[in-house]
């Protein structure tokens, strides 16, 4: 990513934090209208998720200057899923959902551009998480 990126990351989240439990309602009915499947992965408060998830965004939001330092949470965090049933095929529609949500929280300051270094940074951060899962999945010999 570049500075100009995060940049764009790190000031457009800012304009969504103030409203995160609405985002993250947001967030969720459209991830399960565009991936019912994903449904019966969520047991238990879907509010206190979207909590977890806003905390989640916040810390990556704010470490994507310091990657080094929020890799090894996200690899942790995507094996963790594995035991919930997250499968590779699951990123993609979260990533949309994501997109989606900032689109509705930020309307006109939704830019081509935000859109853009959004995607970036979930490819990225999706990416790491794949791959940390995918490496979990595979038996030690």
């Amino acid at each position: 990513m570049t500075p100009s990126q995060v940049e764009l990351v790190q000031s457009s989240f800012a304009k969504v934090a103030p409203i995160a439990e609405t985002a993250a309602g947001l967030f969720y009915g459209r991830l399960v209208e565009i991936a019912p499947e994903v449904k019966p992965l969520f047991k238990g408060d879907i509010s206190e998720q979207g909590k977890k998830l806003m905390a989640t965004l916040s810390v990556v939001v704010n470490g994507l200057t310091k990657l080094e330092t929020i890799v090894p949470a996200a690899q942790t965090l995507a094996r963790r899923h594995v035991a919930y049933g997250v499968t590779r095929e699951h990123y993609a529609p979260v990533g949309a959902a994501l997109l989606w949500t900032l689109e509705q929280g930020l309307g006109p300051d939704f830019t081509p551009e935000v859109k853009a270094a959004w995607a970036e940074a979930y490819g990225l951060l999706s990416g790491v998480m794949i791959e940390a899962a995918e490496g979990a999945a595979v038996p030690a010999e």
